[in-house]
């Protein structure tokens, strides 16, 4: 975004050196940039949204999600990115920039209320995950007292950033629930910390494998390659209770059903224990 032809030019020497070769660069008003960003932004987090709808549906109809968003991603008028299911979106840019948006329509008197929708969808989608969790304990009257292992505390893998993390809102959940929270995460520990619950309720371990051991209930919330690289055969070995939650769809459910593990993931049927 540019208001001169002065500022063209900086603009364009500024950036050229970044590339070997020239992308192209787009020169639009300043009003128009800023909408770009907030657009772009938005319409993935409908993107995700989307995908997190239709795999409920899948549950519901017993289709698989990640064959639906194969399928989906194949035509290029839709592409393959951002078709993944999971507990929703969170990180510093899509919840501020689909608020933005929102604003900014309001304040100019146009409608953005898909974007709201979304907004308030995502907000729901995290909260719901407490209650599969719960539901695979076996319901509220089953949870209290029972250990729960929380694997992944950052919004994405490969990130300290926990703004508007799913765990953020799952954690407090399954504790109000009476349960007790085992949380790991590779490296956003100390961020999450200050915005969770201080309880005794509530350790935080040194390993993926130390927040196993014993735990009634193993929930991964964030697909870090470190709890990819855990086998289910690990995963029960050192628990007390039989149940693997899985948010991220990260482990192949045949290899859980032989582990003697309970799966629930999220838009696929898998295999009875």
């Amino acid at each position: 975004g540019v208001e001169s032809d002065q500022a063209r030019q900086v603009m364009h020497a500024l950036y050229r050196p970044l590339f070997i070769r020239e992308t192209p660069i787009l020169f639009t008003s300043l009003e128009t940039a800023e909408l770009i960003k907030y657009a772009s932004n938005a319409f993935l987090a409908l993107k995700i949204s989307y995908i997190n709808q239709m795999a409920d549906l899948c549950e519901a109809v017993g289709a698989d999600v990640h064959g639906v968003a194969t399928g989906m991603g194949l035509d290029k008028r839709i592409g393959s990115k951002f078709l993944h299911p999971g507990p929703g979106y969170g990180g510093s840019c899509f919840p501020k920039d689909t608020q933005a948006l929102i604003k900014t329509a309001q304040a100019h008197n146009a409608q953005a209320t898909l974007v709201d929708e979304v907004v308030r969808y995502n907000a729901g989608r995290k909260q719901s995950m407490a209650d599969r969790i719960i539901a695979a304990g076996g319901g509220k009257g089953n949870i209290k007292g029972k250990t729960i292992a929380v694997l992944g505390l950052a919004f994405k893998p490969e990130t300290d950033d926990t703004r508007d993390s799913p765990a953020l809102d799952i954690i407090p959940a399954l504790l109000k629930a009476g349960a007790k929270v085992k949380a790991y995460d590779p490296v956003a520990m100390s961020p999450a910390k200050p915005n969770l619950p201080t309880t005794a309720d509530l350790t935080y371990c040194q390993s993926a494998l130390d927040a196993v051991t014993q735990a009634h209930i193993t929930v991964i919330v964030t697909e870090w390659n470190e709890f990819r690289a855990l086998a289910p055969a690990q995963i029960a070995a050192v628990m007390t209770g039989d149940v693997l939650v899985d948010l991220r769809n990260i482990y192949d459910p045949e290899a859980v059903r032989t582990a003697n593990l309970r799966l629930t993931n999220i838009g696929r049927p898998h295999p009875k224990k």
